[in-house]
Parts: structure tokens; C-alpha cells; sequence
């Protein structure tokens, strides 16, 4: 043990020893795609824990006195698993290790339960396009022996999402120096053995959204589903519940939330949609609300909202119609959800028309956001919510801008920043929603990057395989900045420093970004006029005097707005 090192987090120091103690004979098991970096960062990683460094994949090709790619040819992929799960099964059976194993590995159901036995399992989870880069500078990959490597990469990790998903700890690994995704590891062993006082901070926030007696708490945290049935039983003893959810977060944590309250006693139906921005539609919202009423669901019940901003934005306004009201708990498990949509009482569905056109303010009872939710998202779907916090900091905050931008790589990687970023972003929110609760004045600044967000996802009819709303928001706010300088407003260096980080962070910010887009000027214009905050047919916009400083704009002219955009559309020289 005398490798044992601290290492830091943030500026604060975790003591590697009560970890590797904590782990009481177990090894840690590193899994993930091809090129995650699993061999790199677990030998780096042992090093910290004072344990030994294995790669099953190295003692494979020892043992057969072959490589990997030669077996798969002489023998196939079902001998070469085979083979594979009986080495894992050995190697953990032979004492603590960090094992880096093999990007199949986990596939295998036996493997996984010997992992579970055995170890703590950690998935590297990098972006596709660092993965591809990576490999690209092998030709050893078995698998990726095809036409196309990069769509057969695509396909295998479209595959293994979500079985990834069920390993003890996940980690987002970017494109950097692999000590600090060994350093990240290393701060949520601390935390899943030791607890967050080992780890150097504390995981589990709390902000308060002050409405006088219709006031109620945010819980912010890894495993806060599972606590859904003691804080729910808390404000409504003896409520029978209702969990609305899609099709795609049932399999996730359905049953986790549905177990945390029968725990509690509390009895539950669930309600499950369809996944998609689609979802918010009259037929869905007739549909759950008859349900609803069908699970005989009463007044001073609870209703559950288990899911995204969509399923948060139609479970909110069947709560509010359902009875003339009904008591509502969301359950945000989206980045954008839980920090932005999933507070303040706005509910609503999606017409023809345009966004959000018909909907209620009605304000939950308690959100629970399971930040361990977050690490099941894909990477565009972290980036389109961290687009959403970004906001935070240009309507009112540049100093949180400026955490932002020195610290996004570990809000995207799970660290400390995310926590810190999900907290700030839910109390900035409240604050906004405690002083103008039904959006009459200043809660309008929320919706910076908005106006032309919405006007975008109505040109793409919400097809989210074009455009998902966190990317229309960052389209829309790069527009807002790059307006806001053509009218004089604001300085060009801060437009150009927002477009940059939001660049940085791989959004769009150019209405030409969009996949299959084609419309002119003037189309943008008319989907603009159906905008919410559009009043006596005259648009409203937010705008900024800065970063940190936003203000809402009442009266633009028309002809300024088609301007800006058919100069916006040209092509740029780069």
C-alpha cells in the first residue's frame, strides 16, 4: 500500500487509502467500448490504489499465443467469448485488481454477475467521435474488420447503451489527459464506498423554490429515486400514486421507483407514453389523463412525473386539468429536465401551431433529480441540457458563465462541477420563479435563445433526429448574442465568446447547423409570430447587453429581425 497517493479534485484532496480499504478484497473492473481508455486509465489507477494492473485482453492473447484478431479469424467471436468470460471469471477469482476488460465483455450475462460478485464496475463512457479517433489509429479492432468501421462502431454502441448503463459507476471520458479521468474515478469510489464527506464534497444539494404555502423543496444527488417513497410519504401520507413515464425510462428506473415506494407503502400505477417530442400532443394528453382517472387518481393524491421535460411538461398539465388540480412530484432524469423545465410550474402541450401554446402554471409538490440519472444519456442529450445551464449564466450570472467555462469538461464528466452546475442552475430558476411566478415580467429573461429555438423546432416539426430543443436553445441564444450586436446593444467580443464556448462544448449555433433545413427569412418570421410571448401580434425578444446582463426587448421591428436573419443565413467565408 504504499503506492497509495491523494490525488485532487477541484482543488480538494481525496485520500486514496480509505477507498482501496473500503473496497474490502474487491477489484475494481473497468468496462466500455474499444479505445475508452480502460488500460491507460486502470494502470493509472492502480498505481493510486496500490493494487495490481491486469488486462484481460493481454492475458487472453498470453494464454492462446494469439492476438485477438487472429482468434476471431481461426475461431470466430462465440469461441473467443467463451474463452473470454472463463478468464474474467478467474482473474477475479484470484484476488483485488484493476482489470480492464474487453469492450464485449459486459455484453455477456455470466461476466457481468461475476463482476457484481466480485467488484465495482466503472463504464468509461467517451463520445462516439473520440472513440473513432482513437481507434482509427488501430487496425487490430475484430470487429470493426468491416466496410464501414465508423457505422459498424455506431451500431455496437447503440447496442451496448444501455447494458453499459448498468455498471456501478459511470464516468463520461473526454478527449484529454487520462490522469483526470483517473482522479475522477478515483472521487466516485470515494463517494459510492466511503460517502461524499471521502470523495472531498458533498454530492447531495437541496434549494428551496419560496412560494409561500405552495413552497417546495429540489433534491439534488445521486440515488434520490430511490428516496422517492420516504420524501413522498412525508408530504402525503397515505396518497395513492400515479407514474407517468416513456418507453424508454421505464426499463431504466420504472422499477427502482416503483420499489422505493411500495417500501413506503405507497401504491402505484404506472402510465407509460411513447419517448418523443411528439408526446406532447392532445391524443396524449386525453390519453393520460383517462388513465388517470381510470387509476382512480383523486385530488390530494400524487401524480409522478418519471422522465424528460416532455413527460415533466404533459404529466404537469394533466395534474393541472385532472379534478381542477391534482398534486404533481417531478422526477427530472434529463440534464435539460432538472435543470430547467422540471421547476417552476410550467406545463403544457404542443399544437400545430407552434410550442407550449396550450398549457397551466401549476407548480409541483417536490423534484427529485437523481443526478446518477444523467450518466445513462446519450452524449448529445447531455449536450443539449447543458445548453440550459450555459443560459443561466448570460441571463444574470457571469460569473457562472466563467465556471463554465473553466470547469464544463467535468459538469460533462460527473465530477463535483455537475452537482455545483444542476444546483446553481435549479436556484437561479427559483429565484426567478419566487419574484414572477406567472411570467408577467422578468421570468421572461429565462427564455433567452427561445424565440428563435421554438421557431426552429417548429420548422423541423419537432423531428428530433434534426434538432432536440437544448440545440435549438443554443442556436437561438449564439442568434440572440449575434442580434444583439447587430442592434447595437452589445459588444462583439461577448457574442463572439458565447458562440465559441457553445462550440466548445459541440453545439450548434448556426441556424445553417440544422440537418435538411431550408427556410428563408421570412419563413423563420412567421414561425417566430406563434410564439407564447408574442403580444397584440408584436414580438417579443430577449436580448443581451452582455453576458450576464439579458433584457427583454418588447416591439422589435420586424424588418430589423429580417435583416439580421437573411444576413445570418449567408454562407460564412470559413
Amino acid at each position: 500500500m504504499d503506492r497509495v497517493r491523494k490525488v485532487m479534485i477541484s482543488g480538494q484532496p481525496v485520500d486514496a487509502r480509505p477507498v482501496a480499504a473500503a473496497l474490502g478484497g474487491r477489484s475494481v473492473v473497468l468496462v466500455g467500448m474499444m479505445g475508452a481508455g480502460k488500460t491507460s486509465v486502470g494502470k493509472r489507477l492502480a498505481a493510486k490504489l496500490g493494487l495490481p494492473f491486469v488486462d484481460a485482453d493481454a492475458e487472453i492473447e498470453a494464454g492462446a499465443q494469439l492476438t485477438i484478431l487472429e482468434i476471431f479469424e481461426r475461431f470466430g467471436e462465440a469461441y473467443f467469448r467463451e474463452g473470454e468470460r472463463k478468464v474474467i471469471a478467474r482473474l477475479l477469482n484470484s484476488g483485488p485488481q484493476v482489470l480492464a476488460t474487453g469492450g464485449g465483455a459486459f455484453m455477456n450475462k455470466s461476466t457481468r454477475d461475476t463482476i457484481a460478485a466480485h467488484g465495482v464496475s466503472i463504464w468509461l463512457k467517451p463520445d462516439v467521435e473520440v472513440l473513432l479517433a482513437r481507434v482509427r489509429k488501430k487496425s487490430n479492432r475484430p470487429l470493426l474488420q468491416t466496410d464501414d468501421p465508423e457505422k459498424t462502431l455506431r451500431r455496437l454502441l447503440d447496442e451496448r447503451l444501455s447494458t453499459y448503463a448498468l455498471a456501478d459507476i459511470t464516468i463520461e471520458s473526454r478527449d484529454g489527459p487520462h490522469d483526470v479521468v483517473v482522479e475522477m474515478a478515483l472521487s466516485r469510489l470515494a463517494g459510492a464506498l466511503c460517502g461524499p464527506a471521502a470523495a472531498g464534497v458533498s454530492e447531495r444539494r437541496k434549494v428551496e423554490v419560496p412560494l409561500g404555502h405552495r413552497a417546495y423543496s429540489i433534491l439534488i444527488g445521486p440515488g434520490v429515486i430511490d428516496e422517492a417513497g420516504a420524501e413522498i410519504m412525508r408530504i402525503a401520507p397515505g396518497a395513492k400514486c400515479a407514474i407517468v413515464t416513456d418507453a424508454n425510462v421505464a426499463p431504466l428506473y420504472l422499477g427502482r421507483l416503483t420499489a422505493s415506494l411500495d417500501k413506503a407503502g405507497l401504491r402505484s400505477s404506472p402510465i407509460v407514453c411513447p419517448p418523443g417530442e411528439a408526446t406532447k400532443s392532445y391524443a396524449e394528453f386525453a390519453r393520460v389523463s383517462d388513465a388517470l382517472i381510470e387509476a382512480r387518481i383523486e385530488r390530494r393524491d400524487i401524480i409522478v412525473a418519471l422522465g424528460g421535460g416532455v413527460i415533466g411538461d404533459l404529466t404537469g398539465f394533466c395534474a393541472a386539468s385532472l379534478r381542477r388540480g391534482v398534486r404533481f412530484v417531478q422526477v427530472p432524469t434529463t440534464l435539460l429536465s432538472q435543470v430547467d423545465s422540471s421547476v417552476g410550474g410550467k406545463t403544457g402541450i404542443n399544437s400545430p401551431h407552434g410550442k407550449n401554446l396550450v398549457g397551466a402554471f401549476h407548480q409541483p409538490v417536490l423534484v427529485l433529480a437523481d443526478s446518477s440519472s444523467l450518466d445513462t444519456l446519450s452524449a448529445r442529450e447531455f449536450r443539449a441540457g447543458y445548453a440550459e445551464v450555459i443560459k443561466y449564466g448570460l441571463i444574470g450570472d457571469r460569473k457562472f458563465f466563467d465556471f463554465l467555462e473553466a470547469r464544463w469538461r467535468e459538469v460533462f464528466s460527473g465530477g463535483p462541477a455537475r452537482a455545483e452546475a444542476i444546483a446553481v442552475s435549479c436556484s437561479a430558476k427559483a429565484s426567478v420563479v419566487a419574484a414572477d411566478e406567472t411570467e408577467q415580467g422578468e421570468r421572461a429573461l429565462l427564455n433567452l435563445g427561445h424565440t428563435f429555438g421554438h421557431a426552429l423546432e417548429s420548422l423541423t416539426r419537432y423531428d428530433s433526429a434534426r434538432l432536440v430543443h437544448g440545440e435549438g436553445v443554443a442556436i437561438g441564444m449564439a442568434a440572440a448574442f449575434r442580434f444583439s450586436r447587430r442592434l447595437g446593444i452589445c459588444s462583439g467580443q461577448d457574442a463572439v465568446r458565447v458562440e465559441a464556448h457553445l462550440k466548445t462544448a459541440g453545439l450548434p449555433t448556426r441556424i445553417r447547423d440544422i440537418p435538411g433545413l431550408d427556410a428563408s427569412a421570412e419563413d423563420i418570421l412567421s414561425a417566430m409570430r406563434q410564439d407564447k410571448k408574442v403580444e397584440r401580434e408584436r414580438l417579443t425578444f430577449i436580448l443581451a447587453k452582455g453576458i450576464g446582463e439579458s433584457c427583454i426587448a418588447r416591439d422589435v421591428a420586424e424588418a430589423a429581425v429580417i435583416a439580421f436573419l437573411k444576413e445570418d443565413l449567408q454562407p460564412r467565408p470559413d
